[in-house]
């Protein structure tokens, strides 16, 4: 029989899963940055928001289940950041649109890759711990993984076409996954305030 899962365990994960995010934001802002692209762009912002919430996580877990589901929403819309940021630089990449370099665009979403898996993974046995705030960790690693193969096959594209569009229609497509799952984070978090209602 499985032991149930400990909530310093749990906090553990978590603390973990903050750290790793902005470790690799600073790695990946930077080459996103040096060569031009929406994609690692998009990416690096979605790595720093997810650091957000983990944090955020740490400080409401105490916390009755009514206020948690307020944190829910606030994250909900954290979630979105990283679709607006990617709106943003797509839009001034439409001007001119030069391609990245394809191969740091690949290894940089490759090590990208590396890591939301390992955070998804840490993060799977722990998703429905605290409602609407493990579920926000969970999808974001999640989703983070999806992108990070869209992001490696925008670069081996890109060397292919020679052309920007790789990159910037994935930028796109991170930013539409961002924004389902803060629909599916809001809709926990008004379950979880529904359902904690005296």
């Amino acid at each position: 029989m499985q032991q149930p899962l400990s909530q310093s365990s749990f906090r553990q994960v978590v603390l973990l899963v903050a750290f790793l995010n902005l470790a690799y934001f600073g790695i990946e802002v930077g080459v996103a940055l040096a060569i031009g692209s929406v994609s690692l762009f998009a990416d690096s912002v979605d790595f720093l928001e997810d650091a957000a919430v983990n944090v955020l996580i740490l400080l409401a877990l105490r916390w009755p289940a009514r206020r948690r589901a307020r944190v829910g929403m606030l994250l909900s819309g954290i979630l979105l950041v990283p679709g607006a940021a990617t709106l943003w630089t797509a839009w001034s990449q439409f001007t001119v649109p030069v391609p990245p370099a394809p191969i740091p665009l690949s290894a940089t979403g490759a090590g990208a890759l590396a890591v939301n898996f390992a955070c998804a993974a840490m993060l799977t046995r722990h998703r429905e711990r605290a409602g609407s705030l493990s579920k926000a960790a969970f999808l974001s690693a999640r989703n983070d993984v999806f992108a990070n193969i869209g992001i490696i096959a925008a670069g081996f594209l890109t060397a292919y076409t020679l052309s920007a569009w790789p990159d910037l229609i994935v930028g796109l497509g991170i930013a539409a996954i961002n924004a389902d799952a803060a629909r599916e984070v809001l809709a926990a978090a008004r379950s979880e305030r529904a359902a904690a209602v005296p």
